[in-house]
């Protein structure tokens, strides 16, 4: 198949706007009639949706498993085979980004207020709810928790974004195409992508991305209320959640407005600046000795039953675990992959395919599994102790069992009022990468839009999730986004084909150009080893005519 690609100017001005209009007023009109929908007939959107959960679990959930792991053998094939070594951009690419601002934006979109959210919660959830050794020792339940919260918040979640990152940088920077998920699938659909195929999936992306984050918003604020409630004693209620919204999107708005390269870059170095400060002061004014041990214990009981967790699918259970627990995570990682696929692929210019990789599946994961062995950790570690305060906070509510965790320590007050700014810049973040990813997307992969744009998008996702607060359709919603994950599931395998057959067909080129160019210098070598050896014998048959004074014959000169 040939690599030349024929490209279609797909974005047009209108009023002021540089815009797809397909993708634009399609994804406008599916957000309006779902949201619509969700709040008129709330009662049955939650029993269909109930239903559609339960029927994807059921018969879809072993193509969530074999996806996800598929991934990284995917992403572990791309790092350390022969690929490994293609730079994004270019030979001559240089990074836009310090490893430090890159690896600080990446990680703020991607593992947000999730961090803070689960990791108490899930590995109590898990200890009241064993997947698996439900009558076993409390200690290996305890542990297989955080086995567990491992798996949902570990490398199978980065290895979804890295390959939805990946593609789309490799095809935007190194294939020179529009930033949008229609460009992946060139290798596959050819020009097609240009017409309603290509604009299908865009708008698949841009409706999944708005959801996403919606319901990751309207699931924060409810933290940041808590946090206020016991930090301020403001009360917790709608009205408060609200108006923590509208905050949320003007500062959303303001960053978006300034671009990448200023708030969204000094936004995500905060995240990891307040977190840091967070982590360290539980450390220092927490067990640590307990804290490295269980990290080191952790990571090896994750890794020794890896395989295992990563391929259970209840088989021979009657249980359904899996449906609220692994399979909505995977449906929820593959809802946000569209969102941070672009922004990843967005700053991550110069890099190796090796680099990306092992920065994005690796280091993501470690710096998750550290925190999740202090926080959840030292909760095991009291529950199994007989200190039932953290059950009964996660029972009561998830969204406060952070504050609760923080009156173990000296320095509560500290502690709480950092864990609000923490969840509050998250959150800040995750809207502005979400205007700029679906800026560029509606705009037809355009890197520079008007700036006006970006705010559209940053107030519509802040309206999004307060309409659905406001009318309680965030569980529905949730429940949506897990579904709506399946086809996206096949539409990632898919796009690890062509992402692998794009690049196979540069290579094969770029070794065919090689040989060409080698052979090329090769010959030029002999021609002028040739003639240098000829003016030798030249020269010295004139030297030789010149001893015997015979005239030298002028066509040997």
């Amino acid at each position: 198949m040939s690599i030349k690609v024929t490209r279609k100017e797909s974005a047009s001005k209108f009023l002021g706007l540089v815009v797809n209009k397909t993708v634009f007023f399609a994804a406008i009109a599916a957000v309006v009639f779902s949201v619509g929908f969700t709040l008129i007939f709330q009662e049955q959107a939650d029993y269909y949706f109930g239903i559609a959960q339960t029927a994807v679990s059921a018969h879809g959930g072993w193509i969530y498993t074999l996806s996800v792991n598929l991934f990284i053998v995917f992403c572990l094939y791309m790092a350390f085979g022969k690929y490994g070594g293609i730079r994004i951009g270019g030979s001559s690419a240089k990074p836009e980004f310090s490893l430090w601002a890159w690896f600080a934006m990446l990680f703020s979109a991607g593992i947000g207020n999730g961090l803070v959210l689960f990791s108490i919660a899930d590995p109590v959830r898990d200890f009241l709810n064993p997947p698996r050794l439900a009558g076993e020792e409390p200690a290996l339940i305890a542990q297989e928790a955080i086995n567990f919260s491992f798996l949902h918040h570990g490398i199978h979640g980065w290895a979804i974004y890295s390959v939805v990152g990946l593609s789309l940088a490799y095809f935007t920077f190194n294939r020179k195409m529009p930033l949008t998920l229609r460009s992946v699938f060139y290798p596959i659909l050819g020009n097609r992508i240009h017409g309603w195929m290509g604009d299908l999936i865009d708008i698949m992306a841009v409706i999944t991305t708005l959801f996403g984050l919606a319901t990751t918003i309207g699931f924060g604020v409810g933290q940041i209320n808590s946090g206020f409630t016991h930090v301020f004693g403001v009360p917790s209620s709608l009205f408060y959640q609200v108006v923590i919204i509208i905050c949320v999107t003007l500062a959303a708005t303001l960053s978006a407005f300034s671009g990448v390269n200023k708030g969204v870059q000094m936004l995500s170095k905060l995240n990891v600046r307040v977190a840091s400060a967070i982590f360290l002061l539980v450390l220092i004014l927490g067990p640590t000795t307990f804290i490295f041990k269980s990290y080191i214990q952790n990571i090896g009981s994750y890794l020794v039953h890896f395989v295992d967790m990563s391929t259970w699918t209840e088989a021979l259970r009657g249980t359904d675990w899996q449906k609220t627990r692994t399979i909505m995570y995977w449906g929820w990682w593959i809802s946000w992959s569209p969102f941070v696929g672009t922004f990843i692929a967005r700053i991550s210019k110069g890099r190796t395919i090796k680099e990306f990789v092992l920065c994005v599946l690796i280091l993501p994961a470690l710096v998750t599994f550290l925190w999740f062995s202090a926080f959840g950790g030292i909760t095991m570690r009291d529950i199994l102790g007989g200190d039932t305060a953290m059950i009964a906070a996660v029972n009561d509510n998830i969204s406060t069992a952070l504050y609760v965790f923080f009156d173990k320590f000296p320095l509560a007050i500290l502690l709480k009022v950092l864990g609000v700014v923490l969840i509050c810049s998250f959150i800040i973040t995750s809207a502005d990468s979400g205007a700029l990813v679906v800026d560029s997307i509606t705009s037809g992969g355009k890197m520079k839009t008007p700036k006006f744009q970006r705010v559209i998008w940053a107030v519509a996702i802040g309206v999004i999730a307060s309409v659905l607060m406001y009318g309680g359709g965030l569980n529905a919603l949730q429940t949506v986004v897990t579904i709506s994950g399946l086809p996206f599931a096949i539409l990632l395998v898919m796009m690890c084909f062509s992402l692998f057959r794009g690049v196979k067909e540069d290579h094969e080129k770029a070794e065919r150009k090689e040989k060409l160019l080698e052979r090329e210098t090769y010959r030029k070598n002999i021609l002028q080893l040739v003639n240098k050896e000829r003016e030798e014998k030249n020269l010295k048959k004139i030297d030789r005519e010149s001893d015997t004074g015979k005239k030298p014959n002028i066509t040997d000169l």
